[in-house]
């Protein structure tokens, strides 16, 4: 992910001829698409990560790629999405845990850019995802609330994180991605753990944090393993189990996910779009997420907010009005006898990916290829 030079506008994607193949890919499954003018050729293509087989997932890229380029012919470039921690201007992978089967570091990009003759870009999931988010989903969507509501504020800045497999996540500043000096910017899920100090904050928001939660809470109703779908549909009365249970561990993930998502803002003060296939299920644990987000702590013997910003959940229509009010203050000038404007409260947006999760990721991957392909 290239930092130099103008960050791609939309629209211009939208009219640009080249080829891209792209790919997303998960501890679960890999999705490949072709996009041209910032649109998917044909739909996208899914198939098994095979993530503890370093020769079986190989090859199930390799194969991905090479059934997009039946459909959308010779590509200009690949660019995908691939768990860090990695070397991506390189182009060598390793280290993924949801991926053990790059551990140790395989040269991904070299080896892909042999065999397919095309410039190959690799980067980080989650900034990709962001990346397109910002690009033309939940970014341009809050601005157009913004707008709409007559409020003078806009943003320019996103944080994504991705819940599944791992908690993943990618930043996106002023306009363009933030990657670091190592390249390993945004990577939430290695944070601290709130309820459990001695854990990653992944161990308490991912598919296995569900799923043992549950398991522990559950007892004998979950001799059987759930996946995340079926217990939000325990949770919801949809399917036999312990509804409080299931109820409880997508809430429990709320909370460990708020207060990571609360040191995120700290710093970044950008709004929040969540991806992932766990996304699916905020209904259950957002709520707990923005409450967690707008908590309370004790800092020098007084109580004091978890942040200097309130949370919105604009999922919420009630949220949603709240955050896009234009809360306007008179604040006085000393000694000239006039005031000026100034907003009276500091709001963060989080929200859900008005794209999808691969297909922000997918935009994200075309435009970081075009911008590097037209700066050579």
């Amino acid at each position: 992910m290239t930092a130099g030079g103008a960050p791609p506008d939309h629209e211009r994607l939208e009219r640009d001829p080249r080829v891209v193949l792209t790919l997303d890919a998960g501890g679960t499954h890999l999705v490949f698409a072709a996009m041209r003018g910032a649109r998917e050729m044909a739909p996208p293509i899914t198939m098994a990560a095979a993530a503890a087989d370093r020769a079986a997932s190989l090859s199930a890229i390799v194969d991905g790629f090479q059934r997009l380029r039946e459909q959308a012919g010779t590509p200009d470039a690949i660019s995908f999405a691939f768990p860090g921690p990695a070397n991506y201007p390189a182009g060598i992978v390793g280290g993924a845990h949801n991926l053990p089967a790059f551990a140790g570091g395989v040269a991904l990009g070299p080896m892909l850019q042999e065999r397919f003759g095309v410039p190959v870009f690799i980067n980080n999931d989650g900034g990709l995802f962001a990346y397109g988010e910002a690009l033309a989903g939940f970014l341009p969507w809050v601005n157009r609330l913004l707008a709409e509501a007559g409020s003078p504020r806009r943003c320019r800045s996103l944080f994504g994180a991705t819940l599944g497999t791992g908690f993943g996540g990618g930043i996106i500043c002023d306009g363009r991605p933030y990657l670091g000096v190592n390249g390993a910017a945004g990577e939430v899920w290695a944070m601290r753990h709130k309820l459990e100090g001695a854990h990653c904050v992944e161990d308490g928001v991912s598919i296995r944090a569900v799923r043992q939660e549950y398991a522990r809470r559950a007892g004998d109703d979950a001799r059987a393993p759930l996946d995340p779908r079926e217990i939000f549909e325990i949770a919801e009365g949809r399917r036999p189990g312990d509804r409080a249970a299931a109820a409880e561990a997508f809430r429990r993930l709320g909370e460990v996910a708020g207060d990571a998502l609360a040191d995120v803002v700290t710093l970044l003060d950008a709004p929040i779009v969540l991806g992932g296939g766990l996304s699916a299920a905020a209904s259950l644990f957002l709520p707990a997420l923005v409450a967690e987000m707008n908590g309370r702590m004790q800092c020098a013997g007084r109580e004091v907010p978890r942040t200097d910003l309130t949370a919105f959940n604009l999922e919420d229509p009630a949220d949603r009005k709240r955050f896009v009010a234009y809360d306007a203050r008179e604040v006085e000038v000393p000694g000239i006898g006039r005031t000026v404007r100034d907003e009276a409260s500091r709001r963060i947006a989080v929200g859900l990916s008005r794209l999808g999760t691969s297909r922000a990721t997918a935009l994200g991957a075309y435009a970081v290829a075009i911008q590097a392909l037209d700066e050579g």
